[in-house]
């Protein structure tokens, strides 16, 4: 059965870094998970109704609410167990990072509670979570392994993801292996990276799950000798290369990923302004996480001012709780000077030549042959999307074609779009 979104309010079909398209209403017709036809408001539902197939399509009036289309986290932490939220009173103390993963706890502890879990837990996580960034929009996401280490918890990781990916109606997944995220305890920098080029890699590979390559690229955990090692054995192996830079001190890594030109350089905080023209310059993205400074008490980057590419992700994790890209979004129009529109772009058309699709199609954007991803807002100005921090800005969202009414809103949705919420 078709899918059919009429609306008389604003919709934006397309938000990127030169381009931004807006009209006043639309009707949006789906048909296994892929936008058939865009025409202007009530054309498509006169037509059907001429026709006398209506019954085919079922038909979603939302009234005057604005549409935007489905949002992409481009990057997630998205399965691990445990939980390490008693950690923030000793943030709040002056220890560092490095103080307390020397006490046991940070990424080592997540490591722990996350290789106690089986495949069936790391599953039903992955799936509750995914079904709860669906509730604030998102509509596909990368998520990393990185909180296994061991070869065997990696490839659980993966694989839990991965087929979280396939669950009908929750956002699809990008996955990248994240072996290198930490040093496992009892090990050093050489003997890590060692194991992860002839014993670990060589399994992913084998796997066939992963899509990408990341590595945790800062000094005290892996340096960019080590990085550029592991980056290009795993570039050179047919995953495409991602990395986290710069986000404590600046580490050169932005001049490392514009060298070995991978796809986006995540946090980035710490990097240089001729880093990040380098990084521009070599067509790599600069990821944006601004919920982790936000929740680490760390100075906000100006990301109005970055040159080339952006986007703007949740960076979930444990230290990082929160799968919400209008929250992050909000930080990011809030306190980094990003314009509504701005924002929309880095987490639609940006983050899509980040996160792409495993199926090919073109996403974060409403246009013929494009997935079947939409968001419908509360109202009737699309620019509240990223606006309402703590509360659902979306009245439904639709994943591949299938609608979800959202009940975490600031305004009731009408009962006349017979979609239930779950």
């Amino acid at each position: 059965m078709r899918l059919l979104v009429t609306t008389r309010g604003k919709v934006v079909t397309m938000a990127s870094h030169d381009e931004f398209l807006e009209s006043v209403g639309a009707d949006i017709l789906i048909h296994e998970g892929r936008i058939e036809r865009i025409e202007s408001s009530g054309n498509l539902v006169e037509e059907y109704d001429a026709t006398g197939i209506s019954s085919d399509v079922r038909v979603l009036d939302v009234g005057d609410r604005a549409i935007i289309p489905g949002l992409i986290d481009a990057h997630t932490h998205l399965i691990w167990a445990g939980d390490r939220s008693d950690e923030v009173g000793k943030r709040l103390s002056g220890m560092s990072y490095h103080d307390i993963a020397a006490q046991g706890g940070g990424i080592g502890r997540t490591v722990r509670a996350t290789a106690a879990a089986s495949l069936d837990d790391l599953r039903s996580i992955g799936a509750h979570r995914a079904a709860v960034a669906r509730r604030s929009g998102t509509t596909y996401m990368e998520a990393k392994s990185g909180y296994g280490l061991s070869t065997e918890a990696e490839l659980n990781q993966i694989k839990a993801a991965h087929e979280v990916g396939l669950l009908e109606g929750l956002p699809g997944v990008h996955t990248t292996w994240l072996g290198a995220h930490a040093i496992p305890e009892g090990d050093d920098e050489t003997t890590t990276v060692e194991r992860l080029l002839a014993e670990q890699l060589p399994a992913v590979i084998e796997q066939g799950l992963a899509q990408s390559a990341d590595v945790f690229c800062e000094p005290g955990w892996f340096s960019l000798e080590s990085t550029e090692s592991l980056l290009k054995a795993s570039m050179s192996a047919g995953l495409s290369g991602r990395l986290h830079i710069d986000e404590f001190v600046d580490g050169g890594g932005a001049a490392l990923a514009a060298e070995l030109g991978v796809v986006t350089a995540d946090h980035a905080l710490q990097s240089t302004p001729n880093g990040r023209q380098a990084m521009a310059d070599a067509g790599v993205i600069t990821g944006y996480l601004p919920g982790t400074p936000h929740l680490m008490n760390l100075p906000m980057p100006s990301i109005s001012s970055t040159p080339g590419t952006f986007t703007v992700a949740s960076d979930f994790n444990p230290n990082c709780p929160t799968l919400s890209l209008p929250f992050a979004a909000s930080l990011a129009v809030h306190h980094a000077g990003l314009t509504p529109a701005a924002a929309l772009a880095a987490v639609t058309t940006s983050a899509a030549q980040s996160v792409p699709r495993r199926d090919g199609l073109v996403h974060g954007e409403l246009s013929v042959g494009a997935a079947g991803s939409l968001n419908v807002l509360d109202g009737a100005t699309w620019e509240s999307w990223c606006l309402s921090p703590g509360h659902d800005p979306f009245s439904m969202t639709v994943v591949d074609g299938i609608p979800t009414l959202h009940e975490n809103t600031l305004h009731p949705s009408p009962s006349v779009f017979g979609v239930q919420g779950v």
